[in-house]
């Protein structure tokens, strides 16, 4: 049944931190996640089949869901519990389904990175127009970072969050590309840098 099924990613976070489960909550489609729970992803292509991927870990136990998106190439799900068993075992229950693996994964890629000391009044307004978590203010300092598969940079995020006392300003995991903006004070923003960095790297795949 998975021969024709790519697993592009399989993201499993022990703890959501607070800033980045409230990011979460703001653009949340399904129920929303609260900090301190387990949470699971999958990107897939094709993206169709997330839509059977989903009611299999929805079946499977204690699991809910607040994303199920599919875009022009690829589909991702993400999943969320109380129980790191009960997200483990929705997406134990989808592998075993689809024939797969976890080690099936595409290993990610850290496409780039960037940071931007004494950040100008100017750029700092053109970012808060489209961000959805915290602003960034003048002075500040901001990290960019991309990844593909785009849905690893939740990882990134989480673990930088529980790395450095910064600020998660948005991040994106739809897409080709997954991409992260956090700001805060410099020596604080380049923690989470090395962390995020780690978090990405340490992750293996095909």
């Amino acid at each position: 049944m998975g021969e024709n099924i790519v697993l592009r990613t399989y993201v499993f976070i022990d703890r959501m931190q607070p800033q980045y489960a409230a990011f979460l909550g703001t653009v949340s489609r399904g129920d929303i996640p609260m900090a301190g729970m387990a949470q699971l992803w999958l990107e897939i292509a094709p993206g169709s089949e997330v839509y059977g991927m989903l009611d299999i870990a929805l079946k499977s136990g204690d699991a809910r869901s607040g994303f199920q998106d599919v875009e022009r190439e690829f589909g991702s799900i993400e999943l969320h519990s109380n129980s790191a068993d009960g997200v483990l075992d929705a997406g134990h229950s989808i592998l075993s389904r689809y024939n797969l693996r976890e080690t099936d994964k595409v290993e990610p890629q850290i496409v780039s990175t960037k940071i931007i000391n004494n950040i100008s009044p100017y750029q700092a307004q053109l970012i808060n127009r489209f961000r959805q978590g915290s602003m960034i203010v003048p002075s500040e300092c901001l990290f960019i970072m991309e990844v593909e598969p785009a849905v690893y940079i939740t990882h990134a995020v989480n673990e930088a969050e529980k790395n450095a006392d910064i600020k998660i300003v948005h991040f994106d995991p739809v897409g080709r590309y997954g991409r992260l903006y956090l700001s805060g004070d410099e020596s604080l923003v380049k923690t989470a840098m090395d962390a995020a960095q780690s978090a990405i790297q340490s992750l293996q795949g095909k």
